[in-house]
């Protein structure tokens, strides 16, 4: 069943949107990893479908979304973790670990819920906790075009239209050290929140517009570049 849900959704993408994938050689085909991307549209959350084959993929969503009985039914074929985004929900962080620790791969989009404007808006700190608590490597993935208003607008006039994703060189966080924990969480939130803003046109970085250092700017080029 998983295997035909994940076909269906490529099926559906493939048929509302053309969809370019950048730095595909830098997401791995085994072993767990943390892929942390930012948030603007409901399609997000399929896009990783559409890239990967791995049927271990487990992607952490709104536990207000696990109240509808669709969702629930979708959410046990794709793996999905219905989590509480308002409240600190440390049962469930210790279950990703766990899952990452069995080799699972984690899709996680660190700002919590999409983007109502389409620019990157705060993260939270639980993709910086899960990173620097497991040890494993991180890769920053920039989506553009998938805005819900483009979205809707596009399949109104019955036209595809185009989304990129761009997957950045993967990199590992230290361990948090035993004092000052708080501000070093914040300081790696920094770092991954800034590593999905170099992949992303300027218009779309939005409070991490300003964080790039020099480093940062030899990223790969900008998705949504381009495009029409």
């Amino acid at each position: 069943m998983p295997e035909l849900i994940r076909a269906l959704v490529r099926i559906l993408l493939r048929s509302i949107a053309k969809i370019e994938v950048r730095g595909a050689e830098n997401i791995p085909t085994q072993g767990a990893f943390i892929v942390a991307s930012n948030h603007i549209g409901i399609l997000d959350i399929l896009m990783f479908f559409y890239v990967s084959d791995r049927l271990d993929m487990f992607i952490p969503v709104a536990e207000k979304w696990g109240k509808v009985w669709w969702h629930r039914w979708l959410g046990k074929h794709l793996n999905f973790i219905f989590i509480d985004r308002l409240q600190p929900d440390i049962k469930t962080l210790r279950l990703m670990i766990q899952k990452m620790e069995a080799g699972s791969a984690l899709v996680i989009a660190p700002e919590g819920t999409r983007s109502r404007s389409g620019t990157m808006i705060a993260g939270k700190p639980g993709v910086a906790y899960l990173a620097a608590k497991s040890g494993f490597p991180v890769i920053p993935v920039a989506i553009t075009g998938t805005e819900d208003k483009v979205m809707y607008a596009h399949l109104r006039r019955l036209r595809r239209f185009p989304v990129t994703l761009t997957a950045g060189e993967p990199f590992r966080l230290p361990p948090l050290p035993a004092k000052g924990r708080e501000a070093a969480l914040q300081a790696h939130l920094d770092e991954i929140m800034c590593r999905i803003a170099a992949l992303l046109p300027e218009r779309y970085r939005g409070v991490y517009a300003d964080c790039l250092t020099r480093e940062d700017k030899k990223a790969p080029p900008p998705a949504g570049e381009g495009l029409g």
